[in-house]
């Protein structure tokens, strides 16, 4: 729709709307206004107050009068003191508030140039590869700085009671603005800003967001040490008291801010109570998953009903009292779709010395070798039952020979399993220096995501490689001696653990051939996660003396979950249970988190498993334990035995999490916890091999064995 210029038009639109096509998979246009107001009353649920084509019941817009000298010159001062480009209604930073429709432009992001965070060399982000977004993150941080705010006395929700950011008076709120639903979430101050004038306002939403939809932000009732309410910015209080100005950057926003109090309105808060309201637009289906699907779509129909080609380099028999009979290793052949070899550091290809356009999709670029390794157990040898066979993913920046860790070893000898593994590139041990060149960089960021796309695809080809005839079974490694076969190949499933987790959620949804999975201390959305993992203090040492602002760091993680959606669990979880990608079904998935992990946040496993629809196994936790006024506030309780999706907590003694955005750091890590318990390794199998899941904790509080 054109952008109006005139505010009685624009009223008009917003009372009299017509209604349009309202799918959540394309990014439609912001400014065309909302046509049916709904009210979240819990989590997930809403209550219609209008019928479906019915424009919401909200005030006329305050008579328009002229600012006065005073304003208009507080206006362009702010105006002249900024990058073109920049958003007025937070000049604490150019791209603030985040993320924003300011900042989007035909139908794309539109980040400029000259208000990227730039690093201690001097060097600025370069937004192109940002720029091809149509939309932003739906597991998008939402940022803006507000001078004073006292978080305690303004009442910002918390993520111990999400219920309470949907209360009618929440001073934070978040509403979809063409279903007037609510959306829970909870409000902090970035606690690790040394400095009080980098400290912003984080609100994370508890859920991820629709994608392609539109959201409008409002707060009200924000006050500072002493109780005073915080003065809304200058350029807010023109669009929010209608004060006209000959300000065209200004003027042509107006029928969308004018849209944004409409949408607001719809959901109770009254335009003149606001102190800062914006909108911005949630990246499509098409926008963040579409590269995968491409790549794996045309690599699949190369592969036609072949297996991947495959070398075995070693069949070597485990050292004494390892529980391995035999260990695998070998390459596989997968269509490289990155530039050069493939190698850290390359990224999509889509052609020689050819710029991208917004749409394009990558070329195939010769072939690559990935590793792998498998691990053919006691049990499994001196058995006579073929194995079952799971596609096993390594943890954080690891490697395929995670797959001889303790745990898993266990796991195959007592419940008959054969796991392989390949690495996750992009997040792998080779990747660790392309790592820490984008930390000093992050132009460089879309290498990472681009490989781990890649990487993806090399795990879906392991897969097919799994479970082949022709594939790891024809060779006489997986044959017993009289030629029958070790494995069974007519199932996969998949187990991952930590960052296996994380990108498990990812390859769940896009694997043809993965049936159910596991997903161990598991968690998605880095932007969130890595602020409360002991893992990223590592990372952080390079991160700091590049960016030594406190506020570019958190806004730069912001801005990379726009790209990390597309290779990381985030930006695919909305697609493994429900609503499969094309040529995918959709699968259940079990999630099981260690309480008070040190590592990967509960918090984020939380909002994965509302987003797959999972139950939870209640008690959550013993009596005390957790901070949650409601303990898995969100989810269904799990009745015994259960087919579906769920979460399980389970609890090794180490103390709750912060309620800050810090990671732990009292009593012990228990991440690893989980995976060491023989009960756990019972429900995962069952879970896995007989499509049933078992309260394997008889009606209690799921407790977890210290590793030893």
């Amino acid at each position: 729709m054109e952008r109006i210029a005139s505010i009685a038009v624009a009223a008009a639109l917003v009372l009299a709307a017509c209604s349009g096509d309202d799918s959540t998979n394309t990014a439609p246009d912001p400014t065309v206004a909302p046509t049916h107001v709904a009210v979240a009353t819990t989590a997930g649920a809403a209550t219609d107050t209008t019928d479906a084509t019915s424009p919401p019941s909200v005030a006329e817009p305050p008579a328009a009068t002229d600012a006065d000298a005073g304003t208009l010159a507080d206006l362009t001062a702010a105006l002249d003191g900024a990058a073109e480009g920049c958003d007025p209604l937070d000049t604490r930073q150019c791209l603030l508030p985040f993320p924003s429709n300011a900042m989007r432009a035909d139908g794309r992001v539109s980040f400029p140039a000259d208000g990227m965070p730039v690093n201690s060399s001097g060097v600025s982000i370069d937004p192109t590869e940002w720029n091809r977004n149509d939309g932003f993150s739906p597991n998008t941080p939402i940022l803006t700085y507000v001078a004073g705010l006292d978080p305690e006395a303004s009442g910002l929700p918390t993520w111990t009671d999400l219920e309470g950011s949907l209360a009618e008076d929440s001073p934070v709120v978040l509403v979809n603005t063409a279903t007037g639903e609510r959306v829970p979430l909870w409000a902090e101050l970035d606690a690790k800003a040394a400095d009080a004038a980098d400290r912003l306002l984080e609100i994370h939403p508890a859920v991820a967001l629709d994608e392609g939809a539109t959201y409008a932000v409002g707060l009200r009732g924000l006050v500072d040490g002493d109780g005073g309410a915080i003065d809304p910015s200058t350029a807010f209080r023109v669009y929010r008291d209608n004060l006209r100005t000959e300000l065209t950057t200004i003027e042509d926003r107006r029928p969308a801010m004018e849209i944004t109090f409409a949408s607001l309105a719809g959901a109770g808060l009254a335009r003149t109570e606001l102190q800062l309201a914006w909108d911005f637009t949630v990246a499509s289906t098409e926008n963040i998953a579409g590269r995968l699907l491409h790549i794996r779509d045309d690599a699949l129909a190369a592969l036609g009903d072949a297996a991947p080609a495959f070398t075995i380099t070693s069949a070597l028999p485990g050292d004494d009292g390892s529980g391995i009979a035999i260990q695998v290793t070998g390459t596989f052949t997968v269509p490289n779709y990155l530039t050069a070899d493939g190698a850290p550091g390359n990224r999509f290809f889509y052609g020689d010395n050819v710029e991208p356009t917004a749409d394009a999709m990558p070329m195939q670029n010769g072939a690559l070798e990935a590793p792998f390794t498998c691990n053919i157990s006691d049990a499994t040898a001196e058995g006579s039952e073929p194995a079952h066979l799971v596609q096993y993913g390594h943890g954080l920046l690891g490697e395929d020979t995670e797959v001889s860790a303790g745990n898993v070893r266990d796991f195959a000898n007592e419940h008959n399993v054969v796991l392989c593994a390949t690495k996750w590139a992009g997040m792998s041990d080779v990747d660790i220096g392309n790592a820490a060149a984008t930390l000093a960089e992050f132009s460089n960021f879309p290498t990472m995501a681009d490989r781990m796309q890649q990487g993806v695809l090399n795990q879906i080809f392991l897969g097919r490689v799994m479970t082949h005839a022709d594939g790891l079974v024809s060779d006489p490694a997986f044959q017993r001696p009289d030629g029958t076969p070790l494995i069974d190949t007519a199932h996969l499933d998949f187990d991952g653990n930590s960052q296996g987790g994380i990108m498990g959620l990812m390859l769940t949804a896009v694997s043809p051939d993965i049936e159910r999975a596991v997903l161990g201390v598991v968690g998605m959305n880095y932007s969130l996660l890595l602020s409360r993992s002991v893992d990223f203090e590592t990372y952080e040492s390079v991160m700091v003396p590049a960016y030594p602002n406190d506020l570019d760091r958190v806004l730069i993680l912001a801005l990379t979950q726009m790209l990390w959606d597309r290779g990381e669990g985030a930006g695919y979880v909305q697609h493994i249970t429900s609503d499969p990608y094309p040529g995918t079904p959709a699968k259940d998935v079990l999630l099981h988190v260690a309480f008070g992990d040190w590592q990967v946040s509960e918090l984020t496993a939380m909002i994965a498993a509302r987003e797959v629809g999972a139950t939870i196994h209640r008690p959550v936790t013993a009596a005390g334990r957790s901070r949650e006024v409601e303990p898995g506030w969100g989810l269904e309780t799990t009745t015994y035995p259960s087919s579906g999706s769920a979460l399980v907590i389970w609890d090794s003694g180490s103390d709750p999490i912060p309620l800050a955005n810090v990671p732990p750091s009292t009593s012990r890590d228990p991440h690893s916890d989980p995976r060491s318990d023989a009960d756990v390794r019972a429900q995962k199998a069952a879970f896995l091999f007989d499509d049933t899941l078992v309260d394997v904790c008889s009606g209690k509080p799921c407790t977890a064995d210290v590793r030893a």
